[in-house]
């Protein structure tokens, strides 16, 4: 394993790190595992011994929301750019143009937006004589946005060689956008299977939860005995690869 590899999975353990805003999520893990241990073994203390699923499901959760919020940024940072190469156009200087990109994105997605944050300490690293690419730089691989990362590269290739930045960054905006709309079509496309993979998810507990309620004591063989315990236990392993299954298969990355 590389020194690469080595800083990429040390950026998203970070990135999973639990806050204190990751309260909620917990609290709503905890409970569906309670719920789940309920259904498979009769009572509330067997949930002791599934809460330790409560964390990598947690890593599972968040990583999805990071997956989310990357791509929301990469939206907004082509919007960003598409900015940058106006005021370009309008003759900024290119430390100039992300002053004026960094007010254009305040008009368009308000100024507690992720990108309107990241336009800040790229202002702030000018100030500090920190050189854009570098910035942006920096930007891509804090946030693990691969789109970011490129566009850093090819950006301090043209800067080095006293390249057309303006056609540049135009050049990597459309790039950028043509690699979004492939997403927006796979998105699409995936729709109704997400939504399937959900109801599948959730079908199992419903029909545990039913049989249970208009049949009390149908499960009770397998409460309380070893050979029910081994069977149930099972059954939400079976569960527990099918739910990653679905997952990995619904999730298509670019």
């Amino acid at each position: 394993m590389n020194f690469t590899v080595l800083q990429n999975l040390k950026q998203r353990a970070l990135a999973c790190k639990p806050k204190i805003t990751d309260i909620p999520l917990f609290a709503k893990n905890i409970l569906i595992l309670c719920a789940i241990a309920y259904l498979f073994y009769g009572n509330l203390m067997s949930s002791v011994f599934i809460l330790p699923l409560s964390f990598p499901w947690f890593v599972l959760e968040k990583e999805k929301s990071r997956r989310s919020e990357n791509h929301e940024l990469g939206i907004q940072f082509r919007d960003a750019m598409m900015a940058v190469s106006t005021a370009q156009k309008a003759g900024y200087s290119i430390e100039n143009s992300f002053h004026e990109a960094k007010a254009d994105m305040i008009l368009l997605y308000g100024r507690r937006a992720p990108i309107c944050r990241e336009l800040s300490r790229i202002e702030q690293g000018i100030k500090n004589n920190v050189t854009v690419e570098t910035m942006i730089r920096q930007l891509g691989k804090r946030t693990d946005n691969k789109d970011i990362e490129e566009f850093a590269g090819v950006f301090a290739v043209a800067k080095r060689s006293g390249g057309n930045m303006t056609e540049t960054i135009e050049r990597c905006v459309e790039v950028i956008s043509e690699k979004m709309e492939v997403e927006s079509e796979i998105e699409v496309l995936i729709a109704a299977k997400k939504m399937e993979a959900r109801i599948m998810e959730i079908v199992p507990f419903g029909i545990m939860a039913y049989v249970g309620l208009t049949n009390p004591g149908f499960f009770e063989p397998l409460y309380g005995n070893l050979f029910g315990v081994c069977v149930m236990t099972a059954c939400l392993f079976i569960y527990i690869f099918a739910y990653l299954l679905s997952e990995k298969i619904v999730t298509i990355e670019i």
